[in-house]
């Protein structure tokens, strides 16, 4: 717990406040509060900051307002994210039937992707999390289950018909990290059959995927007209199965006939 104890020091000494000043002005939120609990002593401050005491509540808000800072983002140097909360209580099964309060205006929350590098090209395939220049917070009112750490944002290429029509050209897709095995078996139909989103020096491809000698095949989906994809094994990175998609059904939006 050393790390959060020395993060809030290099917080206190950006505003040169010394631990007199910072025991004075929790004095104050304490008499505000009428509660001595808010109040943080030096010899407090010093275990806090020195020895990884975890400070109460109470302590931990007092020197969030004095540092100006967050008081859930410092939650989360000590372990403690608000945003798992309503996933965590996901997991938890309750028999009776009960409301859930984790609305938009808890701290239950999501990162999006809010503006790319603007020199990226749209029309090809993109590994989305290498080009988002800017993330934003999208309040949730319940997560699924799915660990989100493990779980990365790819777009489809305006070009890229390889899936089509299982996958539109311009889909936004979600790909698990943890699936990153190619499987010979266990679907019953191109529908369940998994797909995985492959890197290579010359690009990134989505398709259905078999291994044969240490050769990776690539296929396309038969519809697409596209020819398979063939790479040395030691050639690629498979960076993980699709485990999700957003699309527009644009029906006017047909790939166009060969000459």
């Amino acid at each position: 717990m050393g790390e959060p104890g020395l993060r809030l020091k290099q917080a206190r000494e950006r505003l040169n406040l010394t631990y007199r000043d910072v025991a004075e002005a929790s004095l104050q939120i304490a008499n505000r509060h009428n509660n001595d609990e808010f109040q943080i002593a030096l010899s407090r401050l010093s275990d806090i900051e020195n020895k990884g005491t975890v400070p109460s509540i109470y302590r931990l808000y007092s020197l969030c307002t004095i540092y100006r800072m967050e008081l859930p983002e410092v939650l989360e140097w000590y372990g403690v994210s608000l945003a798992g909360q309503p996933a965590d209580a996901a997991s938890i099964t309750l028999n009776k039937t009960h409301p859930i309060h984790f609305g938009s205006g808890s701290h239950g929350e999501l990162l999006v992707p809010l503006s790319l590098d603007p020199g990226v090209d749209l029309r090809k395939t993109t590994f989305l999390s290498h080009v988002i220049q800017r993330w934003g917070k999208l309040p949730l009112s319940l997560l699924s289950g799915n660990e989100v750490k493990n779980l990365r944002y790819a777009f489809v290429g305006a070009d890229d018909w390889s899936m089509h029509p299982l996958i539109h050209p311009e889909s936004l897709i979600l790909i698990d990290e943890t699936q990153r095995k190619i499987a010979s078996s266990g679907w019953t139909s191109e529908f369940d059959r998994p797909i995985y989103f492959i890197e290579h020096r010359t690009g990134y491809f989505i398709g259905w995927c078999s291994v044969v000698e240490r050769q990776l095949i690539i296929s396309p989906h038969p519809s697409s007209r596209n020819q398979p994809q063939v790479f040395s094994i030691d050639a690629v990175d498979i960076v993980g199965q699709v485990a999700g998609v957003a699309m527009r059904l644009d029906q006017s939006k047909r790939r166009p006939h060969p000459l």
